[in-house]
């Protein structure tokens, strides 16, 4: 499996693959795969990963920036991220979530936030301990990867392109 960079040629399927893999997903309102091309657009997709197996994307990673109580301290959201049904629980997407992390410190971050299920992201070293917060969302599922400096404590806000 190759992890690369994203290409303009990509874009159309990165965006099948998200629409894809979150379809059935409960939790979905079928606004993930517009969000990446409206974070591209806007000029906020940071690191936008796929990965690749026989030519074929399998996976990809959104990394965007974020605030905390409205300060932009080197911190990015990572979202969505897809993996193609059938490849799940496969590594596909822990794969995608480290090398995204290792660009982001490369570029001198200073961490990562999601919001997701704590029993997926624990595995790739997320964590929450209730001092990030968004929207009325209970803090278990607000977990962050610090990378430099200490853990941040306050409001978290995606980009625009996830509507908040």
């Amino acid at each position: 499996m190759l992890i690369r960079p994203e290409t303009p040629a990509d874009h159309d399927a990165i965006h099948e693959l998200t629409w894809v893999a979150f379809k059935p997903m409960a939790f979905s309102d079928d606004t993930e795969a517009d969000i990446i091309r409206t974070l591209r657009a806007n000029g906020d997709l940071a690191i936008s990963l796929v990965a690749e197996e026989g030519g074929e994307i399998v996976g990809h990673v959104a990394f965007s920036p974020v605030t905390i109580n409205g300060v932009d301290d080197g911190w990015f959201g990572l979202g969505p991220i897809a993996v193609k049904p059938g490849m799940q629980r496969q590594g596909v997407g822990k794969a995608l979530i480290a090398a995204g992390l290792k660009l982001l410190d490369e570029r001198g971050a200073s961490g990562c936030a999601l919001i997701g299920n704590p029993d997926v992201y624990s595995r790739a070293g997320f964590v929450s301990d209730g001092r990030l917060t968004y929207q009325d969302i209970d803090t278990k599922y607000v977990q962050r990867f610090v990378l430099r400096g200490s853990a941040p404590s306050g409001t978290l806000k995606f980009a625009r392109a996830f509507g908040g």
